[in-house]
């Protein structure tokens, strides 16, 4: 019986889009598998590791049969992926293999029950929803989630703090040597709301959601958030615990305040950090008028050293950083120039953008 016949791409992309969540190896073999289920003219995808769940659906699509079967997920986007873009693929389902056919290429594939593939519960009830756009979405967690941990014993560490507070979202990511942080404007009024997304939530929206105006509905209920794009939707639970006061850590009144351009101080710090120890990644930068100096240094006793003319009047400074702090932030913020504020070399920074107040990237010094 074919279960469905399609161009590759019909089946290739939505494919790509739920697969990213999906681990090579697990405890649950079927948890590496992709759930298609197929009803008239309507295909879906669904994957989940327990944690998060997306599902999508494909271009309408031929085939005399209905069902729902499971196949590896990575096996079959390697498969794909492989064929001529102009190919037209048919899958065919024989007792418990599933049998793909593409021009004269055949490939027999091993399924799993489909009634045997775990869905996860969705929170219903009293849900707070909100509307922005893809673009917008996008933009806010990019310029925050570096900055989040990986694998830190205070898990709430290893996520994204997304709040809703009347008409604004905000969005902190630290994992307590810097610290992320970025707003926006919403139309809705909502209560005040927190919620920590895991960060593997976070890494798939960045990867699924585009640079465009299309419509991103955000849902909260329990302990589960939603996001509804185009025909995607990713379900995420959420994680339980108090994410650290923020606004203690941001500091408000910093004496030394440097512009320069982002670019020029991007590329100079790029060049720098090649010679920098291996371990620590250290810089220094060294402030005195409209002169700015960076040092790296490594236990071969290389060095290097850039200067760059920036706009400073304020006292003289010699303060350490890690550099890979640095070009996270540069890599991640658009315009010509940014802010850089300082107290002393024994306290934190502050990095900004002029004219946008909404930004905000704190960042500890280091002995060096």
């Amino acid at each position: 019986m074919i279960i469905l016949k399609c161009p590759r791409d019909t089946l290739l992309s939505p494919l790509q889009a739920v697969s990213g969540i999906v681990e090579k190896r697990h405890t649950l073999p079927i948890l590496s598998n992709v759930l298609l289920e197929k009803q008239g003219e309507r295909l879906t995808l669904l994957a989940t590791d327990i944690e998060i769940q997306i599902t999508t659906e494909s271009s309408p699509i031929s085939g005399e049969g209905e069902g729902a079967v499971t196949l590896a997920a990575k096996k079959l986007q390697d498969i794909l992926r492989s064929l001529p873009e102009s190919a037209e693929i048919t899958l065919d389902k024989e007792d418990k293999r599933l049998l793909l056919k593409a021009g004269k290429s055949r490939f027999s594939l091993q399924t799993l029950p489909a009634d045997d593939f775990p869905r996860m519960v969705i929170a219903e009830g009293d849900e707070k929803t909100l509307a922005v756009t893809q673009k917008e979405f996008r933009a806010l967690i990019g310029k925050t989630q570096y900055a989040m941990a990986s694998q830190d014993v205070r898990y709430y560490l290893n996520g994204l703090m997304l709040m809703v507070d009347g008409q604004e979202l905000r969005c902190v990511a630290t994992d307590s040597h810097r610290l992320a942080y970025n707003s926006m404007a919403i139309d809705s009024s909502l209560e005040h709301q927190e919620m920590i997304l895991p960060k593997k939530t976070v890494l798939e929206l960045n990867r699924l959601l585009s640079d465009n105006d299309e419509p991103l509905r955000i849902s909260v209920g329990g302990n589960q958030i939603r996001f509804a794009f185009g025909a995607t939707v990713l379900v995420s639970k959420l994680i339980d615990g108090k994410f650290p006061d923020y606004e203690r850590v941001i500091p408000s009144h910093l004496e030394n305040r440097m512009t320069v351009n982002r670019q020029a101080l991007h590329t100079a710090m790029s060049r720098a950090a090649i010679l920098t120890n291996d371990k620590f990644h250290g810089v220094r930068i060294l402030l005195d008028a409209n002169l700015l100096k960076i040092i790296a240094a490594n236990a071969e006793q290389e060095e290097a050293q850039e200067e760059i003319e920036v706009q400073y009047t304020g006292a003289p400074l010699d303060i350490g950083f890690n550099v890979t702090y640095l070009l996270d932030v540069f890599n991640n913020l658009s315009g010509d120039d940014i802010e850089w504020s300082f107290n002393d070399a024994n306290s934190s920074a502050l990095i900004t953008v002029p004219g946008n107040d909404r930004f905000k990237y704190v960042v500890m010094p280091m002995r060096i």
